[in-house]
């Protein structure tokens, strides 16, 4: 059986935002998520979705607007009770709770406090639940059983964020990445390019590998800076193709004790 998987291009770096925009650009219905999100009790917020171009290539950009600003700063616990008593499917609370996990767990490795103390700023607002429970439900409806990922473009520079300035990668992307060994490269790119939401999805569900697949639908999800290239996240759905099977059967056989003569 050959199995539905997604090849993630990171040329530009990955945000939760970006990677939603490629699976909505590669054809997961809008109006699908959407109402699939409302199994979330979350309030206060808007899903754009509009079809943007950059220097010769066209996709989606994709955002989650707050239409509601005074929303809760929740921590780790508080965001793991939302997931459970929400209406959606158990494997989407598990993941989507494994990969705020991921991310509470850096910043309290980061802040030097325990997971319970971290209260996500940037990260418990509305718009990073929608986006990682988004792209759950995504992977889900799309009946992708594994991620695979590019290398990640290493950047420099500072970024603005609730403590003061920070570098890039922030301390978390990085803390989040290294504990997978994920692999960099480097790049003339200044600023953030990888998040936090980012790199918490992929730690959690990617292979930072390239697979053989045979390709059906690619999509691009683009980012809000304008870079030297097109600043797009490329998703690259179809089947495992050819080799993997061939291993699989080769394994299965010297199992059994075979010899081809």
């Amino acid at each position: 059986m050959s199995q539905k998987i997604a090849y993630l291009d990171c040329h530009s770096g990955v945000s939760g935002d970006m990677l939603l925009g490629a699976f909505l650009d590669a054809g997961l219905s809008f109006e699908k998520l959407r109402e699939d999100l409302r199994a979330l009790p979350v309030e206060g917020y808007e899903l754009t979705l509009t079809p943007y171009s950059d220097q010769g290539i066209t996709g989606s950009r994709f955002e989650v607007v707050l239409s509601d600003q005074t929303q809760p700063t929740r921590g780790f616990t508080a965001i793991a009770d939302l997931l459970a008593n929400s209406q959606l499917s158990p494997w989407v609370q598990k993941t989507a709770t494994a990969i705020f996990r991921t991310l509470g767990e850096a910043e309290a490795a980061v802040h030097g406090v325990s997971l319970e103390e971290i209260h996500f700023h940037e990260v418990g607002a509305v718009d990073s639940i929608v986006d990682i429970v988004g792209n759950v439900l995504a992977i889900e409806t799309l009946g992708i059983t594994q991620l695979y990922a590019s290398p990640l473009p290493l950047t420099r520079g500072h970024l603005r964020m609730a403590h003061g300035l920070m570098p890039v990668p922030a301390p978390a992307t990085l803390e989040i990445l290294s504990a997978v060994k994920a692999p960099w490269v480097p790049t003339q790119l200044e600023g953030e390019f990888v998040t936090p939401t980012g790199a918490a999805i992929l730690a959690t569900l990617a292979r930072f590998e390239m697979p053989a697949i045979a390709i059906e639908r690619v999509g691009y999800g683009f980012g809000k800076k304008r870079v030297i290239w097109p600043n797009c996240l490329r998703v690259c759905l179809g089947e495992t193709y050819g080799l993997s099977r061939e291993v699989h059967q080769h394994s299965h056989e010297q199992a059994h004790g075979h010899h081809h003569h």
